[in-house]
């Protein structure tokens, strides 16, 4: 728990109000997927549940981005006053500690922020106010509750696994990331020089390298255009395809489609120096997974809490390593195939049912 004065909730009142804050919103990254299936939840249990924010066109874009409905019992208020006269506030920090005045209380970590002063006297005076801390992964609690001096909650990120399923395959390479350095490097660009390397390695043996496609898909909603006017340049004449913010049912197809997902966020990082510039999980890793796709991704952050490599997918430790293993997903007769069945299956550890209950109980 993330503190000791736990409030349990009393799910038989009816018409609970619960405040939600997320800094972030605009940005329809993973951790606001993850606060609106928060949200979602609470609506589901029974709140009618505010969300502060400067307007309500960001449920539209939160909807089209996700492909998720969102109730009617959730709308936007322009101020949620931390919580005051709500039963639960949900409040996603941007690595401080706000004043909260709801019944319940709980502070979101998605970022493992460090070196930010977090156990001043007056944070563990506002801490006393919070009833959980939770975090998105077990790697964001090591940092958190080393920084901030509590024992916080891991709430793994809700996967509609249901919504994605294999569709017939074709040789196509799928990342799916923020086209954004802002916080946390996704290296598409490290993706970008190793697929050409992939496409132009020759051998004794024609291993049909050249029938496959990379395709990059994201969001450019904040901090992007120097990022993908690079790209672009870099792409050259090769099978590489830049998809800018996808709805979802594009997601979805390509999800369908694609053999293997790359990933190179966190690329380069000394993670224990930089722990934010690291995947703190890696949302779309687990909904390509649920699809059938095979992950060769980054060996750090939260992403070892997914993969176990060479069970259900693999992790990369330099360009090499990431050239070689995706060499021999497409060689190697069978092994794509049992890897993703493996996938698929492992997928389903972070579904949406195990989010719910894991709420109810720390309600």
């Amino acid at each position: 728990m993330g503190n000791a004065n736990s409030t349990k909730i009393n799910f038989k009142k009816n018409k609970m109000k619960a405040a939600i804050y997320n800094p972030y919103l605009d940005t329809l990254g993973g951790g606001e997927r993850y606060t609106i299936e928060f949200c979602r939840v609470l609506s589901e249990i029974g709140y009618n549940v505010d969300i502060e924010w400067k307007n309500g066109e960001i449920l539209k874009k939160i909807s089209n981005r996700f492909g998720v409905k969102v109730p009617q019992n959730i709308k936007v208020v322009e101020d949620i006053k931390k919580g005051k006269d709500y039963d639960i506030c949900f409040w996603v920090s941007d690595g401080s500690i706000p004043t909260l005045n709801a019944r319940k209380n709980i502070l979101h970590f998605q970022v493992p922020f460090k070196n930010v002063n977090g156990s001043s006297l007056l944070n563990k005076m506002k801490l006393f106010r919070i009833n959980d801390v939770i975090c998105n992964s077990r790697f964001t609690k090591s940092v958190i509750d080393k920084e901030y001096g509590v024992d916080s909650i891991v709430l793994y990120p809700p996967i509609e696994t249901r919504l994605f399923n294999p569709k017939r395959k074709e040789n196509i390479i799928l990342y799916v990331g923020r086209f954004s350095s802002l916080l946390q490097s996704k290296g598409q660009d490290v993706l970008v020089n190793t697929f050409k390397k992939l496409y132009d390695f020759k051998s004794s043996k024609d291993y049909g390298n050249k029938s496959w496609k990379l395709v990059l898909a994201g969001g450019v909603e904040v901090g992007s255009s120097e990022l993908l006017y690079k790209l672009k340049l870099m792409v050259d004449n090769y099978p590489i395809e830049i998809v800018e913010s996808p709805k979802f049912k594009e997601l979805q197809a390509l999800y369908g489609k694609a053999k293997i997902f790359w990933s190179a966020s966190g690329f380069g990082v000394d993670q224990n120096k930089n722990p934010e510039k690291v995947e703190h999980f890696g949302m779309t890793v687990v909904e390509a997974m649920s699809a059938g796709v095979v992950p060769v991704i980054t060996s750090n952050g939260g992403h070892l809490e997914i993969v176990s490599s060479g069970k259900n997918g693999y992790l990369w430790h330099n360009e090499q390593d990431l050239l070689d293993l995706t060499t021999k997903l497409i060689n190697e007769k069978g092994l794509l195939s049992k890897l993703s069945k493996s996938a698929k299956i492992s997928s389903q550890n972070f579904g949406k049912e195990v989010f719910k209950k894991n709420i109810e109980e720390i309600l």
